[in-house]
């Protein structure tokens, strides 16, 4: 790993639960650790100030979507991602890899890359592993992500095993494309639900050496089980001195079950378009402030949180925000999730530090799901 990234794991175990501290150009990440979505170089509707006022430690944007627009020539000339999010704080960024199975009717795949027709004005774009690790660079995450292949659930074996094949050779042509020491480029193991695959893909990019590594093809429909099943095998098959990164997954009990398998990163945007949508976090489940039941509720959406829907805000009036379409409601909503996510993820982390993480995993799952 370059001088300026640095892992190390606090407390816990190399292949289960564990608490770790990952440095970064930016600034330290405490894992395990939830990074919020910024897709378009945005958190929507929350400024920077708030976000780190919730805890939040690193966010996350998109290539494939910056690639399109505004461009990452021009982010550059802004003078880079911070610059242009107004976050001082890690960044990763993803590859474009998942826009492979978000916008599957609209690519196409070749050895050398997937040609889009792209989802705004419906002109050609092509993302290589060259042009995807050059488009990182000159966006200036702190954390870029390797080309991949994200094969949909179900799909057949010969499919899963051609998005395999099409990553590792992806994965060591980004790594040869880039140069950026001050950037820490990451590889993504795939290989569907075939656990061979999956073996196969971790163990030739584990060889490749890279400082840290994602599982990917999850939470694409899939389901609990199965993606237990995945992380579980995948996740001890990574190099237990290198940062380990779960893409898209965010569901409380999905997190716990992988921060036991020894994950450390996690990302989703269930916080915040959930949160645009009226629907909040809590660890006693999930709350859906339109129900008319709320129409009079002058309790704040949790009594303990200490954010500033909760602190200022009914959950009458938050239902009243959101059905007069005022914005405030999402905004509120969302940055009430976000605090839920950084709370959720430091409860399991200091959970871990003091040696009770079943226990306290145990004990947030049966409060968040009830009898579910």
């Amino acid at each position: 790993m370059s001088h300026v990234f640095q892992w190390r794991v606090a407390a816990g175990e190399p292949s289960g639960p564990r608490a770790g501290l990952l440095a970064t150009p930016h600034g330290a990440v405490e894992t395990p650790a939830f990074i919020p979505v910024g897709t378009k170089a945005a958190v929507k509707g929350v400024r920077p100030e708030t976000l780190r006022q919730a805890g939040v430690q690193i966010i996350l944007a998109n290539t494939y979507h910056l690639a399109l627009r505004p461009g990452a020539d021009v982010i550059r000339l802004l003078g880079g991602l911070h610059a242009v999010m107004g976050w001082d704080g890690p960044i990763l960024t993803d590859s474009g890899g998942f826009q492979v199975f978000s916008l599957a009717a609209l690519r196409r795949v070749t050895h050398d890359g997937v040609m889009f027709r792209n989802h705004i004005d419906g002109a050609e774009m092509t993302l290589t592993p060259e042009s995807a690790v050059a488009a990182q660079n000159e966006l200036g995450a702190d954390i870029i992500m390797a080309l991949d292949v994200c094969p949909p659930y179900p799909c057949p074996r010969e499919e899963a095993a051609e998005a395999v094949r099409l990553t590792l050779g992806w994965a060591a042509r980004a790594r040869a494309a880039h140069g950026r020491p001050d950037q820490a480029l990451w590889a993504i193991v795939q290989g569907g639900v075939e656990a061979d695959l999956r073996r196969c893909c971790a163990g030739e990019l584990v060889a490749m050496d890279f400082p840290g590594y994602a599982i990917g093809g999850v939470s694409v429909g899939e389901g609990h089980e199965r993606l237990c099943e995945v992380v579980g095998l995948t996740a001890p098959l990574l190099p237990a001195d290198r940062p380990r990164y779960l893409m898209g997954v965010g569901e409380p009990r999905d997190v716990v079950a992988s921060v036991a398998a020894g994950v450390d990163l996690f990302d989703c945007v269930l916080p915040t378009r959930n949160g645009r949508n009226a629907l909040a976090f809590t660890f006693g489940g999930p709350m859906r402030l339109r129900n008319e039941r709320h129409k009079t509720d002058r309790r704040p959406i949790e009594e303990d949180c200490d954010c500033p829907a909760c602190r200022r805000f009914s959950r009458g009036a938050l239902r009243h925000l959101f059905a007069a379409g005022e914005m405030l409601g999402p905004i509120l909503v969302t940055i009430h999730n976000l605090r839920f996510f950084v709370r959720f993820f430091g409860r399991l982390r200091q959970a871990i530090c003091e040696a009770r993480f079943r226990a306290e995993a145990e004990g947030l799952l049966d409060r968040y799901y009830g009898s579910d």
